[in-house]
C-alpha cells in the first residue's frame, strides 16, 4: 500500500492553519459505545467550522484498542462516514491517531487508510524502552502507507524526551507532513521548531500546538533561528487539542482571529491575558492539579452539560473526575462566558442527535 499524499487544498489549509479537535469518545452508562452521540460529536465539530478531526487518539481513549473493547475501526468508521456525509466544500482532514510497536502501528495506518483517512498521527507513547533510532525507522515505516504528522506528548500522560537530532531526522522523512508539540514544556517546544528549520523540508511541515496550557501564545508567536548563519522564521499555525473538542466553534473563531493579527508587529497586549483565559480553562478541564488525571473525564463533562454527551463515562471505569473538578468548570463558565459556545451547540444539538 503506497502512500496518497494529501490534495494541494488541503496542503494550503494544513500550512494556513486549522482547528483539529482531538475526538472523544461518547459512551453508555454501560461503557458500550454510544454511536448516536459519536456521530453527533463529529457534526458538532464540522459545523462548528473545524478544519480537520483526529479520532483514536488520547482523547478516544487509548483503551479503544483493548480485544474486549475492539473499538478502534468502528469509531474511525462513524467519523470517516459522518465526514464524508457532509460533503464540505472546503478542504477538510481526516487524522488517525496511530499507536503500539512498528506491526501494530503499520496496521492501524491501513485501517485508517481503508477508511480514507488522510493522515496519521503517530504517538511514540509507550514505547519508552526504544532508542531514538528505532523511533525514526517506525516513523519511516508508516509514512510509507499514509501522510505522518508527527507527535511530541508530554511525559505526564506517557511521552518520553527527545533530542533535537530526533526532531531534524523526523523532519527529514519524506511522508511527515506535519507536527504536532506537546511536551507543555517551552525549552522542547523550542527544539521541536528549530530542529524542523534546520531542515531541508522545513517549508514542507506544518507545525500544530498541542500544548493546551499555551494555546495564544503558540499561535502568536513568531520562531526566528539563525541557520547555516541565515535568519529563518516559521510559525506555528494550528492546533490540535483536545482542549478545542468542546467549545469548538470559540476555538474556530479565536484562530481567524489570530491569523488575522499574526503578523502584527505591535500585538496589543490583551492577547497575553487572553492566554491566561484559555489556560486557566483548559486547567479546570484536564486536571493538572491532579497530575491530569481528569482530562478525559473533564471534556466529557463539558459536551455532557451542552447535552452531547450522555455522562463522563471511560472504558476505564477508575477515570473519573478529580475532586473539585466539577466546581472548577462551573467556575470557568462563571468566570468566562465568552469563551463557551453552549448557545450554538443548543440552537443545532437536536439536527446534530437526528438519525
Amino acid at each position: 500500500m503506497s502512500r496518497k499524499p494529501l490534495s494541494p487544498e488541503q496542503t494550503k489549509a494544513l500550512h494556513d492553519g486549522l482547528v483539529i479537535p482531538a475526538q472523544p469518545l461518547a459512551l453508555t452508562e454501560e461503557r458500550k459505545l454510544d454511536e448516536r452521540h459519536q456521530r453527533a460529536l463529529t457534526r458538532y465539530y464540522i459545523a462548528a467550522g473545524a478544519g480537520g478531526v483526529a479520532v483514536g487518539v488520547h482523547s478516544t481513549q487509548f483503551e479503544i484498542r483493548e480485544p474486549q473493547h475492539n473499538l478502534y475501526e468502528p469509531v474511525l468508521r462513524l467519523a470517516a462516514e459522518e465526514v464524508d456525509r457532509a460533503k464540505l466544500d472546503r478542504p477538510f482532514l481526516k487524522v488517525a491517531g496511530i499507536c503500539g510497536p512498528t506491526e501494530q502501528a503499520l496496521n492501524e495506518a491501513r485501517i485508517a487508510v481503508g477508511l480514507g483517512y488522510d493522515a496519521g498521527l503517530v504517538s511514540m507513547g509507550g514505547l519508552k524502552d526504544w532508542s531514538e533510532a528505532e523511533h525514526i525507522e517506525r516513523i519511516k515505516a508508516v509514512a510509507e502507507v499514509i501522510p505522518v504528522i508527527g507527535f511530541y506528548l508530554q511525559p505526564s500522560v506517557g511521552g518520553r524526551i527527545f533530542s533535537f537530532d530526533f526532531w531534524r531526522q523526523l523532519a527529514d522523512i519524506e511522508g511527515v507532513i506535519a507536527i504536532k508539540i506537546a511536551p507543555f514544556n517551552r525549552y522542547q517546544t523550542i527544539d521541536v521548531v528549530r530542529a524542523v528549520m534546520y531542515s531541508k523540508r522545513r517549508d514542507d511541515i506544518a507545525l500544530y500546538t498541542g500544548n493546551d496550557d499555551n494555546i495564544v501564545n503558540d499561535l502568536l508567536t513568531t520562531y526566528r533561528f539563525q541557520v547555516d548563519g541565515k535568519p529563518v522564521e516559521k510559525k506555528i499555525v494550528g492546533g490540535l487539542l483536545g482542549h478545542w473538542c468542546v467549545w469548538t466553534k470559540k476555538a474556530v473563531e479565536l484562530l481567524e482571529e489570530v491569523k488575522a493579527v499574526r503578523n502584527d508587529a505591535t500585538l496589543s497586549a490583551d492577547w497575553l491575558t487572553r492566554n491566561i483565559e484559555v489556560t486557566e480553562t483548559n486547567a479546570a478541564f484536564f486536571d493538572p492539579a491532579h497530575n491530569f488525571a481528569g482530562c478525559i473525564p473533564g471534556i466529557h463533562e463539558v459536551l455532557r452539560r451542552q447535552g452531547l454527551m450522555k455522562g463522563t463515562w471511560c472504558l476505564n471505569p477508575h477515570e473519573v473526575l478529580s475532586p473539585g473538578q466539577s466546581e472548577e468548570i462551573d467556575r470557568m463558565y462563571r468566570d468566562y462566558p465568552h469563551l463557551n459556545d453552549d448557545e450554538f451547540v443548543k440552537k443545532h444539538l437536536n439536527e446534530w442527535l437526528a438519525d
